[in-house]
């Protein structure tokens, strides 16, 4: 299945860095930028969400809440939040449940050599819980531009 704008966004139930279960319905009622990442402290992804630290009070005037997602553990993500004080949640999601809801795990390839990994995708989600936009060509070091664009 293939997400397009205009959809209701899948609702899902997944633990965030300090071990407490949020759920997407829980933002409903707020713009929410839902992130997938590949991985913490890697390169791509640290200015990623450095761009989104740097500009999250300005996203937030705007009504949005951040959530970033990734495969990694609670645990690799509280020390990604501590290390580059991220002001926003990161969601946790080894099992690749909510990236199969959201068809960001995928075959990739690097160097000619085929794997599966996370395809780096923004979900825009309205107030009511629907898809306002879809961002697939992330530029990691002006995301926000993107988002507010």
């Amino acid at each position: 299945m293939t997400l397009q704008v205009g959809d209701i966004a899948p609702d899902f139930e997944a633990k965030i860095q300090d071990g407490s279960t949020v759920k997407l319905s829980d933002y409903l009622g707020k713009k929410t930028v839902l992130y997938f990442y590949p991985k913490d402290n890697t390169p791509g992804c640290t200015a990623q969400s450095c761009n989104l630290r740097d500009n999250h009070e300005e996203l937030q005037k705007k009504g949005y809440v951040v959530l970033g997602i990734s495969t990694d553990t609670e645990k690799s993500h509280v020390k990604f939040i501590d290390k580059y004080e991220l002001p926003f949640d990161l969601i946790s999601d080894p099992d690749k449940k909510v990236h199969d809801l959201y068809g960001t795990w995928a075959e990739k390839q690097m160097y000619g050599r085929k794997y599966m990994g996370t395809v780096r995708t923004t979900f825009l989600i309205d107030e009511n819980g629907k898809i306002s936009e879809i961002i697939g060509k992330v530029k990691t070091k002006d995301h926000t531009s993107q988002i507010l664009g």
